[in-house]
C-alpha cells in the first residue's frame, strides 16, 4: 500500500457504539443519480453518490436521494437498488437550465423537499447528506426544520477552482463562495476526499478542523477490472493491437484541460514523425459547463494542430464499456486544473492502465507518482509529451506499471468508502443528541 493510499482517517471523537442512521436523505440538486457520466454537469459526483448510496443501504443504512426533475413525465421516485429511493422534485423548466441559474430555483426545490417530508412520520430522516454547494444550502434548511444533523461534501471548491483557472474558462462567482462559506459554518460533518481538501476548507473556508472528515472515495472492484486484458479489450472495440493509446476520458471542458493532451500528441509527433503511424488517441466523453460554449472546439484544434487523423471522439459510454475503454488504453491522461480527487484514475488503475496526470488535487492520493502512473507539475504540453514518450520509448511500461496500479486500487473499494461514511454520520448524530441535550438542560 503506498503511503498516499491511507484508509478513511476521521478527525473525530471515537464513536463506540453509538446508533448508526436508519434513513438518510441524500441531495443532488443539480444533477441526478440516473444520468450518463461523462456529459452535461454528470461527472465523478453521479458515480460518488449511486455506488455510496448502494454500499450504505447494503449495510441498513436506507437512502433516499433527492434531485431536480430534468423531463417531463418521470415518475415522482424510482428504486435504483434495494434500499436507495431516487425522488424527483419539480424546481424550474426541465430542459435548457444551466448550474449557473440553479441558485434561483433552490427555494422551489426546497419546497419539493418538505412535501416528500410532510407525508411521513416525524423522524423519518436520521441525517442529511448534501453534495455540492447548491444541494447544501437546502441541505441547512431541511436539517434545521427536522432537527437532524446536516453532513456535507463540497466535491469542489469555488476558491479552490478560481486559484487554478484553465485558460479562457470562466471564474466562479462571488455567490458561490458566500455560499459555500455559509454552508461550511453550518454543517455538523464535513466530507473531504482528500487529506489535502481537508486542509483547503480550514484555510480557505475557516471550517473547524474537528468537523473535517477525510474519507476516500471508492472504485466499483466488481466492474473496473483487468478482466481479459488489453489485447481483448482492443479487439472488442476494434482499435489497432499495436498502436500507443493515450486516452482522455471525462467531461470535455477548460477545467479537464483535454486541450493539453492534443498539444502534447502534437509535440510529440514534431519531434519524431514516426510515432504518427502508431498513435491513436481516443476522446471520450461530451462538453460540459464552459466547453458547451464551444461544443466543436476540441476538433479544431485537432485539425489546427495536424493531428485530426490521430484524435478519435467517442460520446460518453456506459460504465461497462468505459472499463473497455480503461483497459485497452496505454495510459490514462488526466492534465486538469483541479480535481477533488478523480474517480476515473482509480477506475483505470482498477483495469490495469496506469495514469498520467496533473499534480493537483486529489491526484497525488489517486496515482502513486513513478508507480502507477506519472505525475506533473503544471499543464505544458511539453511536459506530458516527454512524459508519453516514455510509453513509446518502453513498450513494458504500461504492463509493469498497470500491474502496480491495479493493486494499488484495491485499497479503493467503496465498502471502505461507505464505512467510513456511516461513521462520520454516527459521530454526527451522537454529537448533535449531546447539543440538544445540553440546550434544553
Amino acid at each position: 500500500m503506498s503511503r498516499h493510499a491511507e484508509p478513511h482517517r476521521l478527525r473525530l471523537p471515537a464513536v463506540g457504539h453509538h446508533r448508526k442512521p436508519r434513513r438518510v436523505a441524500m441531495l443532488s440538486v443539480h444533477t441526478s443519480p440516473l444520468h450518463q457520466p461523462g456529459t452535461g454537469d454528470a461527472g465523478g459526483m453521479n458515480v460518488y453518490i449511486v455506488e455510496l448510496a448502494k454500499r450504505l443501504a447494503a449495510i441498513n443504512i436506507e437512502v433516499e436521494i433527492f434531485t431536480r426533475a430534468t423531463e417531463g413525465g418521470l415518475p415522482p421516485a424510482v428504486q435504483l437498488a434495494p434500499g436507495v429511493l431516487v425522488r424527483h422534485v419539480d424546481a424550474g423548466p426541465y430542459e435548457g437550465l444551466a448550474k449557473e441559474e440553479l441558485p434561483a430555483q433552490l427555494c422551489a426545490f426546497t419546497h419539493g423537499v418538505m412535501q416528500a417530508w410532510a407525508g411521513h412520520r416525524p423522524g423519518h430522516y436520521d441525517l442529511v447528506h448534501s453534495h455540492y454547494w447548491l444541494s447544501g444550502h437546502v441541505g441547512w434548511l431541511a436539517a434545521q426544520r427536522w432537527g437532524v444533523p446536516l453532513v456535507h461534501a463540497m466535491h469542489t471548491m469555488a476558491k479552490v477552482k478560481n486559484a487554478a483557472l484553465a485558460a479562457g474558462d470562466t471564474p466562479e462567482p462571488a455567490a458561490r463562495v458566500i455560499g459555500e462559506t455559509q454552508i461550511v459554518a453550518a454543517a455538523d460533518r464535513l466530507i473531504a476526499n482528500t487529506t489535502e481538501e481537508a486542509d483547503e476548507l480550514v484555510r480557505h473556508y475557516d471550517a473547524d478542523p474537528a468537523k473535517v472528515a477525510v474519507v476516500h472515495p471508492g472504485v466499483n472492484l466488481d466492474r473496473f477490472t483487468v478482466g481479459d486484458g488489453r489485447a481483448a479489450a482492443r479487439a472488442r472495440l476494434g482499435l489497432p493491437q499495436d498502436a500507443l493509446i493515450p486516452l482522455f476520458a471525462g467531461r470535455i471542458q477548460p477545467l479537464k484541460a483535454p486541450d493539453v493532451l492534443l498539444r502534447a500528441v502534437a509535440h510529440l509527433v514534431d519531434q519524431d514523425p514516426s510515432l504518427r503511424r502508431r498513435l491513436f488517441v481516443p476522446v471520450v466523453g461530451g462538453p460540459s459547463g464552459s466547453g458547451l460554449a464551444k461544443p466543436e472546439g476540441l476538433q479544431k484544434l485537432a485539425a489546427k494542430l495536424g493531428i485530426a487523423d490521430l484524435v478519435h471522439f467517442h460520446p460518453p459510454v456506459a460504465q461497462d464499456r468505459l472499463a473497455d475503454w480503461f483497459r485497452a488504453a496505454s495510459v490514462l491522461v488526466m492534465p486538469s486544473y483541479n480535481e477533488s480527487f478523480g474517480l476515473v484514475a482509480i477506475e483505470a488503475q482498477a483495469t490495469g492502465t496506469p495514469v498520467l496526470a496533473a499534480e493537483v488535487g486529489g491526484l497525488p492520493v489517486a496515482v502513486n507518482d513513478g508507480v502507477t502512473g506519472l505525475l506533473v507539475p503544471g499543464h505544458d504540453p511539453a511536459d506530458y509529451a516527454a512524459r508519453l514518450r516514455r510509453f513509446a520509448d518502453d513498450p513494458g511500461l504500461t504492463e509493469r506499471m498497470g500491474r502496480e496500479a491495479a493493486r494499488h486500487a484495491q485499497f479503493f473499494g467503496w465498502d471502505t468508502a461507505a464505512s467510513g461514511t456511516a461513521d462520520v454520520y454516527t459521530a454526527a448524530m451522537h454529537e448533535h443528541r449531546r447539543r440538544v441535550r445540553s440546550l434544553h438542560g
